[in-house]
């Protein structure tokens, strides 16, 4: 027995792929109300573990624990749309074909003044705020964010987090995010899993910044710890 807090569950999980290690022996846990970040360089694995925390890869080797019943919020690191395709992003939205209140989540979010603009103008910022508030209308128990603010500028990066770490307060979700970004993704976490194909180092930020693996890998990073647990 796992305890209810526990959403997702991956122990000494492995994936192969023809005769190549993409993942050797990872266990990860993600619990209501805490963030945890996977880090990593390209080719880490992160998008392989991300794809089995959804249910959407089975591992070679190890086992995965889901909570029975649990709704799931993805939010992709991009998302191609036709340009010709005349649509809104309230119509967008709109495609989810969930019951939850849409104006509710689009306020949450910040983007109630773009609903009738077209979605292919908007800008990078703002679509990942259309992504994030699409993935909130599942009413999550668990939120995976994929390089959340990919697209966005420098000034919008600590208030997209910022708004991660208030979804979470307010909702009381569990949060699993993939970033690249060390600097601020460290200030806007509870536990760091650092990977490259193995299990480098993972725990509490500030202490994953020390640790040796993490050095090798990302030389020395700036952290500062700002959001409340």
């Amino acid at each position: 027995m796992f305890s209810n807090n526990i959403l997702v569950k991956v122990q000494n999980i492995s994936v192969r792929f023809q005769g190549n290690d993409i993942l050797d022996n990872i266990s990860l846990d993600v619990e209501r109300g805490r963030i945890v970040t996977l880090i990593g360089p390209n080719g880490a694995g992160k998008s392989t573990l991300v794809r089995i925390v959804l249910g959407l890869l089975k591992p070679n080797s190890g086992s995965v624990f889901r909570q029975s019943g649990i709704r799931v919020g993805y939010m992709p690191q991009h998302l191609s749309i036709d340009h010709s395709l005349p649509i809104t992003v309230l119509g967008f939205l709109r495609l989810s074909r969930v019951k939850t209140d849409i104006q509710q989540v689009v306020f949450e979010v910040g983007i109630s003044h773009l609903l009738d603009r077209p979605i292919q103008k908007i800008s990078g910022g703002e679509m990942q705020r259309v992504l994030l508030a699409r993935a909130l209308l599942r009413e999550p128990d668990l939120l995976v964010l994929d390089e959340p603010i990919q697209g966005v500028d420098i000034s919008g990066q600590s208030e997209l987090y910022e708004l991660i770490s208030k979804i979470r307060q307010q909702r009381g979700c569990g949060i699993l995010m993939v970033s690249h970004d060390l600097h601020l993704v460290m200030a806007a976490t509870d536990y760091v899993v650092c990977l490259n194909k193995h299990l480098c180092c993972s725990g509490h930020p500030e202490v994953v910044t020390k640790d040796p693996a993490y050095l090798k890998l990302f030389g020395t990073a700036i952290y500062t710890h700002k959001h409340k647990s």
